[in-house]
This record gives structure tokens, sequence and C-alpha cells, in this order.
């Protein structure tokens, strides 16, 4: 009867182990599954701006003026990273290679908008962002949601935000030129270093031709609901 009793706890603790492991490894491999889409659709998302950035430079100044579309990719390419980090962690090697991809897509996108400004005669704000994910920037995230909303605000102003720490020989450059020490978070503005947490206010002080964007921006958007309202009252007239 004990040798009984004691086949009998040993199969339901064997069981019991069994299925905790099946589980467990159920999950790590749905997780490690999830954890390569979202790197295959990164990789993806990087090759197609690449290949955008490519047409772009051969299309006319009105196909590529302050283009838009790209900017609302870099974006989504950018929150798609941020959701990477949170669930492989900031020192992944993948994620990582996937950050110094998506830098270098950043660094591209200003070096084109630059020719774009002098080959079609417009003057874009640029802005460079400089902050730290490794906890020793505490005005970091604060300052992340502000340019946020001036992004909003502000359609037509170009935010690039780059990873201080980030091993990149492209990075090390940027650093050097507008000699950016490891004070964070950091702005560039108009060539011109500001260190500490800014307000929307704040900047909109040390930029004020921002203030001009959200004024073109509102007018070409009342010009384009005017044609769109002109052309359908037009439409409405002929039928």
């Amino acid at each position: 009867m004990d040798w009984q009793k004691y086949f009998i706890s040993f199969v339901i603790t064997a069981a019991i182990f069994g299925t905790a492991l099946y589980i467990s490894n159920y999950l790590n491999e749905k997780r490690a599954a999830d954890i390569r889409s979202i790197e295959e659709n990164i990789s993806i998302d990087i090759l197609s701006l690449e290949t955008q950035f490519d047409l772009l430079e051969q299309v006319s100044c009105d196909a590529i003026r302050e283009n838009s579309v790209l900017t609302r990719q870099l974006s989504e390419l950018a929150n798609k990273l941020d959701f990477a980090e949170s669930q492989l962690g900031t020192d992944n090697a993948e994620v990582v290679r996937l950050k110094r991809s998506y830098t270098l897509l950043l660094t591209k996108d200003f070096l084109l908008m630059k020719q774009v400004a002098e080959k079609c005669d417009i003057e874009p704000i640029f802005m460079f962002y400089f902050y730290s994910n490794e906890g020793d920037c505490v005005d970091c995230i604060r300052q992340g949601h502000v340019l946020t909303k001036l992004q909003q605000d502000y359609p037509r102003l170009r935010i690039y935000a780059f990873d201080y720490n980030l091993n990149l020989s492209t990075l090390g450059t940027l650093r050097s030129i507008y000699e950016i020490e490891n004070t964070l978070p950091a702005l560039v503005i108009n060539d011109e270093v500001h260190y500490g947490f800014k307000t929307v206010e704040e900047i909109e002080d040390i930029v004020p031709e921002i203030i001009a964007l959200r004024e073109a921006t509102t007018t070409a958007t009342s010009t384009d609901e005017l044609a769109t309202s002109t052309a359908t009252n037009t439409d409405e007239v002929e039928n």
C-alpha cells in the first residue's frame, strides 16, 4: 500500500511538473514567435523607408516638399521600436541593431530634407532631441511628451530623436558637430544647444518661427477644404 501511494504521488507530481513545463515552453515559444514577427516587420519597414529615400531624391519639388507621409511612417516605426524595447529590453542585441538602423534613417531624412530645402527654396525647421533611456535622465520622458505635442501642433516641424548612448559612429559625429554634452535632455534648435527640460511655450519662445508653420498648415488645410467643397458643389450642380 505504501508503494502504491508513493507511485501515485510520483505520477501526480510528474503530471503537474510536465504540464507546467509544457505551458511554460508554449508561452516562451509564442513570445519568441511574436518577437520575431515584430523584428521582421520592423526590418521590412526599414528597408521600405530606405527605398523611399532613394525614390524621393529623384522626384520633383511638388512631390517631395515637406513629405508628411514619410514623417508619419518614421513616427510609426519609432512606435514599433518602443514596443520591441518594452518586450525585449533596451539592451537586447536585436533591439540595438534595429535602433541603429532607425537612427541612420533619421539622419538620412535630415540630409534629404536639407537638400530639398536648397533645391525647392523652402525653410524647414529642424530640431534634434538627445535622450537617454538608461535611467540617468529623469526629464527625458516628460520632454518626449512635450515634443510629441509639438509635432502634433506643427506637422511640418521635423523633430529627430536620438539615443545619446547608442554606439553608432554617425551619432558620434552628430554629437561632435554640435558638441553635445551628457547633460540630458538636450535640444538642438537652429544649430544652438539647449539643455534641460523645456515646455512647449519655452520652445516656442526659443524658435518663434514655428508659429508660421502652424499658420501655413492651417491655411493649406483651409484651402484644401475649400477646394473640396467647391468641387463637391460643382458636381452637385452638374448633376
